[in-house]
């Protein structure tokens, strides 16, 4: 993937995640006074944004050019505040200054392992009939139990090494139904990667994934140019299954300690509701080829 698309270490992504929050931001919003003549730039002028954060245009233009990568926290602050950036976005600007401070590090980083532990595939199937699985930092499922695959109808007719959650969002025919809020799934895993962008912005797992979704998918490349970095860690989801109808299970996702970027999550629902039920039937349709790993 080109550089100029993935970011590079080079302070560039720094650059672009202020970019693309400053045109995002109103003068209005912003309490910023307009005056006559028409304004080209979308959202704030950067003289505007420097004014706002306390800090020269001459500082301000250097960071978004990458010339100037160690702003100091209060800085840091500032632009937040002025970027009307949430808890979210604002920790993530705090990662991008760190991964730019650190530009100097010659090797990129190595794609992550893909080793799942005996104990988390045991635990993953003592959780049945709930579905779930494992994903890596670029959500591959690289465990599963039944149910877990199932629950993405038609997942499992792609190779192993196919099955990622963002290219099933964006790329299968069978994604877009499936959801019943399938634009704000995209918007959640395009926020995902564009977090792992900006602190491993080299990483060769993520360069070749995100390729190949900006070369198939014109949904993935706008949302990518937004630099959204939002995602979910739990509450319900509804899905309009083929297989069981419409289930809304809750859901929990977490990191699995000592393991290179590497989460857990699952789906359950309280026993003898509907929803449960269609839990079990959707566990009970074993698919031909057995799902526990990649």
């Amino acid at each position: 993937m080109a550089r100029e698309q993935q970011g590079g270490s080079d302070g560039s992504e720094l650059g672009r995640f202020l970019r693309a929050h400053r045109t995002r931001v109103t003068p209005e919003e912003a309490g910023v006074p307009i005056g006559p003549g028409l304004r080209r730039t979308p959202g704030l002028r950067r003289e505007e944004l420097a004014t706002l954060a306390g800090v020269s245009i001459d500082y301000y233009s250097r960071l978004e050019r990458g010339k100037e990568t160690n702003p100091s926290p209060s800085v840091v602050d500032a632009l937040a505040r002025a970027l009307r950036l949430d808890k979210a976005e604002h920790e993530h600007l705090r990662d991008l200054v760190a991964c730019a401070a650190r530009s100097t590090v010659a090797e990129p980083p190595g794609e992550a392992g893909r080793s799942v532990r005996s104990g988390v595939h045991l635990l993953l199937d003592n959780l049945r009939p709930c579905p779930a699985y494992v994903v890596s930092r670029t959500m591959d499922i690289i465990a599963c139990n039944p149910s877990g695959l199932r629950l993405f109808a038609g997942m499992g007719d792609w190779p192993e090494s196919q099955r990622n959650v963002v290219r099933y969002v964006f790329l299968h025919p069978q994604a877009q139904t499936l959801f019943s809020d399938w634009d704000e799934q995209i918007r959640a895993c395009v926020g995902r990667l564009r977090a792992l962008a900006g602190v491993e912005p080299d990483a060769p797992d993520l360069a070749k994934l995100v390729g190949e979704l900006h070369s198939k998918s014109e949904e993935f490349t706008d949302l990518w140019e937004r630099y959204d970095v939002r995602w979910h860690t739990h509450g319900s989801k509804t899905f309009h299954h083929p297989e069981v109808g419409d289930i809304t299970p809750g859901y929990q996702s977490m990191q699995l300690e000592g393991t290179p970027g590497q989460r857990f999550i699952a789906y359950f629902a309280e026993p003898g509701t509907p929803d449960h039920d269609r839990l079990v039937l959707l566990d009970m349709a074993v698919a031909e080829k057995s799902p526990t790993s990649s």
